[in-house]
């Protein structure tokens, strides 16, 4: 099944109009990497007229490299040495390749021997075909053309049931050759299976700005072979990389606090992993779509989605998916203030990650203990449990040791709010702002600093207006460069 969603977003106007041809060094692009690969010429028309919105007469053309004006001088001389040869020039065939304009029916069969094929398969006018091209070899391989008037006296003239089937016998073959076609190779496709497994990798450590340039190039890549017919294996395995990469540019879009486009960004992920059928990336997508509901709101938003990813990984609760889904689950509820339900999720929770048995990835997918205890943290912070809190964040950040990214910085702040909680503001605000400062500048993001926040929004209305408080409010809203 292809992948079409990206249509939805060119709103009306692009439906009617169409989308605008691609230029040539589209077309160019695609013929170098097609011979690369070493599929046939037609193949690579087809490619062309697919990816590039032109017409097929127009594809066959770019397929070979030839200019308008090269193509017309070689038409001309393919035909020379015919007595009423057709006049093709470079305006006429412009005209017949953008749709301006119909060639007559001999030199339709013309243009067909020229580039050898089908009228069909320029998407020329077939019926009425009252003439025939036969090409012969020449030196230098070099072409010349007949035309052959039909029909001659007392031969049967083709009916309509003779054309139908002509029809009928070419949509066969083409449908067979577009089912044995594929512009993905094993090894292009594991190449890319490896680029995205390092991005998931690198996507822990790695600032969200500069992570979302190397997800941006990453999609470009695959959305290019998506675009073109695959055998449904291949598109599947393509739309699963898509789904994965759309919600980690999700994320990265949500931790720069650009919420529109992130959460655009998560429901394309939802379309692709949806579009690949494969259910544990389906729940994936959509407890990790939680995140923007838990930090921004509606936070009941995060549960449904939450409880919709554990009820699609139903039938794998010894996955990381189910496990990570309850997690945070629990934690939404607990920033709910559902006390009951959130103690039920969180025990849920436990229960699911020891089935599991954690994760010995080191990936952005990836469910390991350390994940789990930031989430059980969150919860029992949330829920006022400091103790219980305290052991899974020291757990988490022996775990992390010198990791970076912002899950250490979100655990030392939950660390300070239990401190808050517990009536120690001093105590607070010298982690608080500690962390804050000895962050690296491209991981200080809003998620960040909405946590660092918390701090003083737990705290009586008269601490918060203290020297110490303002003093921290002051370096959250520092910019980056000045600390």
């Amino acid at each position: 099944m292809s992948l079409r969603w990206w249509a939805s977003s060119k709103g009306t106007d692009f439906m009617r109009r169409g989308p605008e041809p691609h230029g040539p060094s589209c077309a160019r692009r695609l013929r170098e990497s097609g011979t690369e690969r070493g599929h046939t010429t037609d193949e690579i028309a087809r490619t062309i007229h697919a990816h590039c919105f032109v017409s097929p007469l127009r594809a066959q053309r770019l397929a070979r490299g030839l200019t308008l004006a090269e193509a017309a001088d070689r038409i001309r001389e393919l035909v020379s040495d015919l007595e009423k040869a057709p006049r093709v020039t470079v305006e006429q065939l412009r005209l017949w390749e953008t749709g301006g304009h119909q060639p007559i029916r001999s030199t339709v069969l013309v243009l067909a021997a020229f580039y050898g094929c089908s009228p069909g398969d320029l998407g020329l006018d077939e019926t009425e075909t009252v003439a025939a091209v036969a090409l012969r070899a020449e030196p230098r391989h070099e072409h010349r053309a007949e035309v052959i008037a039909m029909p001659v006296t007392g031969e049967r003239i083709p009916t309509a049931a003779d054309h139908l089937s002509h029809r009928v016998d070419a949509a066969r073959r083409a449908l067979d050759r577009t089912l044995a076609s594929a512009t993905v190779t094993s090894n292009q496709l594991d190449h890319i299976d490896e680029m995205v497994l390092w991005a998931s990798q690198e996507y822990i450590s790695t600032p969200p700005a500069l992570m979302l340039t190397r997800l941006l190039d990453l999609l470009a890549e695959v959305e290019g072979l998506a675009a073109c017919r695959q055998p449904a294996a291949v598109q599947v395995r393509l739309s699963e990389l898509t789904a994965m990469l759309s919600t980690l540019t999700a994320d990265a879009l949500m931790k720069l606090g650009d919420l529109t486009r992130s959460r655009s960004w998560y429901a394309t992920a939802r379309t692709a992993a949806d579009d690949s059928g494969n259910a544990e990336l389906r729940a994936r997508v959509r407890a990790q779509a939680a995140m923007l509901p838990f930090y921004y709101g509606p936070i009941a938003q995060a549960v449904n989605l939450c409880r919709e990813a554990r009820v699609i990984s139903g039938k794998a609760r010894t996955s990381a998916t189910h496990a990570f889904a309850a997690a945070a689950e629990a934690r939404a509820l607990a920033k709910l203030g559902a006390e009951a339900e959130a103690d039920d999720a969180l025990r849920y929770a436990t229960k699911a990650f020891e089935q599991f048995g954690g994760d010995s990835a080191d990936d952005a997918f990836a469910f390991p203990a350390r994940r789990y205890l930031l989430y059980r943290s969150g919860t029992l912070t949330a829920l006022g449990r400091t103790r219980e809190a305290r052991q899974a964040q020291e757990q988490a950040l022996v775990l992390y040791q010198d990791k970076t990214g912002i899950d250490p910085a979100l655990l030392r702040l939950e660390a300070a709010i239990c401190y808050a909680r517990d009536r120690s503001p001093d105590e607070a605000f010298q982690l608080a702002g500690a962390t804050f400062l000895r962050m690296d500048p491209a991981h200080r993001t809003p998620i960040v600093e909405e946590r660092a926040r918390e701090v003083v929004e737990v705290l009586p209305p008269a601490i918060r207006t203290s020297r110490a408080a303002r003093e921290l409010l002051e370096i959250i809203e520092l910019p980056p460069g000045r600390m």
